[in-house]
């Protein structure tokens, strides 16, 4: 019988809603945008750096 080992890495969840809030805060979206953004999230940065760029 196999041994099952099962890890809980909070580092990477942790780093992804860090970086989704940082994305809301530095793009000024709404609730509703931010809301969206989790889906489209690269969407977003997309058009925000396509208009810098």
């Amino acid at each position: 019988m196999n041994k099952i080992k099962i890890e809980n890495n909070m580092f990477t969840g942790g780093a992804w809603i860090v970086a989704w809030l940082f994305t809301i805060g530095f793009l000024h979206l709404t609730f509703w945008k931010g809301v969206l953004a989790i889906i489209v999230w690269p969407y977003f940065l997309g058009v925000a750096f396509s208009i810098i760029h």
